[in-house]
């Protein structure tokens, strides 16, 4: 398991808020939440202890998952409790999506991404301390329950009228595909969770996606009918850009916190390509920084767009939270040395090979002649297209220019590779394959 991340973050909230509930407001954390009042007298008051669940419907947490973590550390920082939910009795069935019943995993497979997930979400929270987190299971209260008591002592606080109105139920009724039993299910099963944690641990607040709001308030009423305890809820929002589209997972290509599924290299690109009219509703979000620096950036923004400097801190504050300092350091080093302000052959194998598998790029073999590599990596459409390029001076490998048609690519770089370039911004990798 990869060491806790926790140390690359701030050592506390942001001085310039009394209360940390005025500053997730701030940060745009809370798109619905239970009573607004009571939340923040309650975050006034002495810790709490909170929770949020993630449930292994893949083997990786991703971008929506990395805001939960960001407001579960941020509440623990202002000294409350956490508790991380790894769902591995509601990943055995999913809740409901808006357009089709999800595909079931099989408990194997389950299980073995509940350790995947348990061991990425111990990674943003301390264990240590007054406010220690702790990870728990929700297959360890649910797994010995019988049908029949699940249904005595759980269900028959459930009104079928109310569970069809909530958004994701109602929305599946209404659709071709419609909805089973067991999906129908699951806001059950999250309101059982709710009111386990609330008796084990005075768990008194859950957080979430809004888009699980139906979900959320399910154990917020459970507990009311059963306990006539007061807790509570927060949506955070989704996520979208300025344009509307959605974040962090366009064209099916979901942008992962493990680096076997996206790369650190990756990971940072994604940031510092942060459109302007995002980049300090991110940076509110997805970091660290205070107001006042936050503020510092909008003027940037404003007032010199062309320098990127918010998207460049952005970039490093995310890349350094999910992967560590090291791995920002790296990739830094090769996005620039990439772009010509740098060695590219001190880059290491690992983070240069992870970049250039962000590029337009292709096998080859040692000893290619380079004009068929330009073709082979798709930098020129034809042999001829590339002999010119040569004889205008426009083609480099590995940082040196191409003098005549005979070169060849020997994957001189750190991992058996090269670099291709054609002009000052068009660039592509090339990776060696052995003999």
């Amino acid at each position: 398991m990869q060491a806790p991340l926790v140390s690359a973050t701030a050592p506390a909230n942001d001085p310039a808020f009394d209360n940390v509930w005025d500053e997730i407001v701030w940060r745009g954390f809370v798109q619905v939440s239970t009573d607004q009042e009571a939340l923040r007298a309650l975050f006034a008051g002495p810790p709490i202890t909170y929770y949020c669940g993630f449930d292994p419907t893949a083997p990786s947490l991703h971008l929506g998952n990395l805001v939960q973590l960001l407001l579960m550390r941020r509440l623990q920082l202002a000294g409350h409790r956490p508790l991380g939910l790894v769902g591995g009795s509601t990943g055995l069935i999913g809740d409901p999506r808006p357009s089709a019943e999800r595909t079931l995993n099989t408990k194997e497979t389950v299980s073995e991404w509940v350790g995947y997930l348990r061991s990425q979400v111990e990674r943003f929270l301390s264990f240590e301390g007054d406010s220690a987190a702790r990870i728990v299971n929700n297959l360890d209260w649910t797994a010995p329950l019988s049908a029949i008591d699940f249904l005595r002592e759980i269900g028959k606080h459930y009104r079928v009228g109310t569970m069809l109105k909530k958004d994701a139920v109602a929305a599946r009724l209404n659709s071709e595909a419609g909805i089973s039993y067991t999906e129908f299910s699951y806001q059950i099963l999250q309101g059982l969770d709710y009111l386990e944690l609330f008796r084990s641990y005075d768990c008194v607040l859950q957080t979430g996606g809004s888009d699980q709001w139906g979900n959320l308030t399910s154990g917020v009423d459970l507990i009311h009918y059963v306990e006539h305890a007061p807790v509570h809820a927060i949506g955070t929002p989704l996520i979208t850009n300025s344009d509307g589209t959605k974040f962090g997972k366009s064209e099916g290509n979901a942008i992962w916190l493990d680096p076997a599924m996206c790369s650190p290299y990756r990971m940072y690109q994604f940031w510092l390509n942060t459109d302007d009219g995002d980049v300090i509703s991110r940076l509110k979000i997805f970091t660290f920084l205070t107001r006042s620096e936050i503020e510092d950036y909008e003027r940037l923004v404003g007032d010199e767009p062309f320098r990127r400097a918010a998207q460049k801190r952005l970039a490093l504050e995310v890349t350094t939270f999910v992967h560590g300092p090291d791995a920002a350091t790296a990739v830094i080093a090769a996005s620039e040395a990439l772009f010509g302000q740098g060695d590219l052959s001190a880059i290491d194998a690992q983070t240069l090979g992870q970049a250039l598998e962000e590029l337009p790029n292709a096998t080859v073999a040692s000893g290619t002649p380079v004009i068929q590599a330009l073709v082979d990596t798709g930098l020129v459409t034809s042999l001829s297209e590339a002999r010119r390029a040569i004889a205008q001076g426009g083609v480099s490998l590995d940082g040196a220019k191409v003098e005549d048609d005979d070169a060849v690519v020997g994957g001189s770089l750190p991992g058996g590779v090269s670099v291709l370039r054609r002009g000052k911004k068009t660039l592509a990798g090339v990776f060696v394959a052995e003999a």
